[in-house]
């Protein structure tokens, strides 16, 4: 059955995190929205991580039975810049893969929004991500995990680094890398609709993909971070495409998780971030149908 689920990233609290909200403030405020999975960020929300705990790994547990949340998406990063004057090799990469495939396994991750290493700042990863990322399938297979880079602003869906990702799913035949779409690509209104401040960026972003462009691509699209900036008054989104967007996902009979990621201002005013999330949820809702 094709069905779109509701998520919340716990990104979204990144500003207030540790100062106005803990993990189970977290937990707490995505179950009252009435989402049902939950995103962490590995090196954000473990403590201690890489090194975990028995004890939080049963802890992480226990909250999720009681906040009745599923794990919808596990962040983590190929950091191919770790070491100064080098990136990572290979065997390096893969490495580092394994120890988050085994920990999202345990945590109950199936989805992973893996961020690779990138070289320019319209995201062009790193050059042998094929080969890591080819090297680490047996892996993901063996942990019960899929990999997914994200496709964020300014990256368009009309471009050769997608070419290239949809290639090497065709060609390794796998089931275990696929796509994070975010909807920043959709962006269509000009940030000064936002109420950014007067230092942030005003204007419309640079280049933006049409809805449309994503048909083709929805047998590799894993999971959707249902980016957002700003809801109004009236739960509308105001500068992406939303009743577009979840219209053409249903049209197409995608399932996944839709995870609210807000990124819009006043991210320091925890009122402010948990009424935007709940107003999102809401929104997401009533398009969705449930």
């Amino acid at each position: 059955m094709n069905e779109l689920k509701r998520g919340v990233t716990a990104y979204s609290y990144n500003k207030v995190f540790g100062i106005s909200m803990d993990m189970d403030d977290i937990f707490k405020n995505i179950n009252d929205t009435g989402a049902t999975g939950i995103e962490i960020l590995a090196n954000s929300h473990i403590p201690k991580y890489p090194l975990v705990t028995e004890e939080w790994i049963n802890l992480w547990h226990e909250k999720l039975a009681e906040y009745q949340l599923e794990p919808a998406e596990y962040g983590h990063w190929v950091d191919s810049r770790l070491y100064k004057g080098r990136e990572l090799s290979t065997k390096e990469s893969i490495d580092m893969l394994e120890r988050d495939f085994k920990l999202a396994n345990q945590l109950g991750f199936k989805v992973l929004r893996t961020k690779l290493g990138v070289i320019d700042d319209t995201l062009t990863p790193v050059k042998n991500w094929r080969e890591f990322i080819k090297g680490a399938l047996d892996l993901a297979e063996r942990y019960d995990v899929r990999m997914c880079p994200e496709i964020h602003s300014p990256t368009i869906l009309n471009s050769k680094m997608i070419d290239d990702y949809v290639n090497f799913i065709e060609q390794e035949k796998t089931k275990h890398f696929g796509l994070n779409i975010d909807f920043s690509i959709f962006q269509t209104g000009d940030n000064s609709l936002v109420g950014f401040g007067e230092n942030d960026f005003v204007g419309p972003p640079a280049e933006h993909s049409k809805v449309e462009e994503l048909i083709p691509l929805l047998d590799y699209v894993l999971v959707c971070h249902a980016k957002f900036l700003k809801m109004d008054q009236n739960f509308n989104e105001v500068v992406i495409p939303y009743p577009e967007i979840i219209e053409m996902l249903i049209k197409h009979q995608w399932s996944g998780y839709l995870i609210s990621e807000y990124e819009g201002p006043k991210a320091d005013d925890v009122n402010h971030v948990c009424e935007q999330i709940k107003r999102h949820q809401l929104m997401l809702k009533e398009l969705i149908g449930k």
